[in-house]
């Protein structure tokens, strides 16, 4: 069964989380944009904590907050059953990132979250990049418009050095420059499961385009990288153009 918005405004928001509590078999639940906030996403947390049918949970700009989300962290220690977590535009914060981060490290069976436009900053990166260190079950991350820098560039790409499940890893918009692009390309080297790598808009300039052309050379994984919108200039774009007639997999690059 899947439960959307309009479902939630009819049989009010109390009622819902007792049903999930209660054993009502729901597979995906969609809140987009319902401004349940951190209260709303507590009382969602006590369900979680207890339902097994819910494989899905969209909560799409909801203002849940630092609060609402260690609520919710809390709640995927013990959950079995989520897979996929969209809380785009949430507020989360640094401190919100890192109770996800102490979650995944335990929780088996979430495999997509989404953290899109949440200001988690550096800190909250490197918090998520300790937690990729160790976790297995992960295959989806998407850190777009976060404000990562090059220092949370630089601790993901930590991160992607020992990782064996992370496919796609979403990081436009971050201002990650051409640092964060040198230490993303230290890990491609090394890397061998990620096959998705966003990276438009992040002021990357022919310096950081090269040392990731430098990796395609030896990476044998990655089938899709993302450079639009940034300052690769005619140095970057030959470099590219190089490490394109010896890789093997890479398919495309924009």
């Amino acid at each position: 069964m899947e439960i959307a918005l309009d479902v939630v405004w009819c049989v009010g928001w109390s009622v819902l989380c007792e049903n999930l509590k209660n054993g009502i078999v729901v597979a995906s639940l969609d809140l987009n944009g319902d401004c349940i906030g951190p209260e709303g996403a507590a009382g969602l947390a006590e369900a979680l904590k207890v339902n097994t049918s819910l494989t899905t949970l969209d909560l799409y700009s909801n203002d849940i907050g630092p609060k609402g989300t260690i609520a919710l962290a809390e709640a995927l220690k013990v959950n079995t059953s989520l897979t996929t977590l969209d809380l785009w535009s949430n507020k989360i914060g640094p401190e919100g990132a890192a109770a996800l981060a102490e979650a995944l490290k335990v929780n088996t069976s979430l495999t997509s979250p989404t953290l899109v436009i949440n200001s988690i900053g550096p800190e909250g990166a490197a918090a998520l990049a300790e937690a990729l260190k160790v976790i297995t079950s992960l295959t989806s991350l998407n850190l777009s418009a976060n404000n990562i820098g090059s220092e949370g560039a630089t601790a993901l790409a930590g991160a992607l050095k020992v990782n064996t499940s992370l496919t796609y890893l979403g990081l436009s918009y971050n201002k990650i420059d051409d640092d964060g692009a040198i230490a993303l390309a230290e890990a491609l080297k090394v890397n061998t499961s990620l096959t998705n790598l966003i990276l438009e808009f992040n002021s990357i300039g022919p310096e950081g385009t090269v040392a990731l052309a430098e990796a395609l050379k030896v990476n044998t994984s990655l089938t899709n990288l993302i450079l639009e919108f940034n300052s690769i200039g005619p140095e970057g774009t030959v470099a590219l153009a190089e490490a394109l007639k010896v890789n093997t997999s890479l398919t495309v690059t924009e």
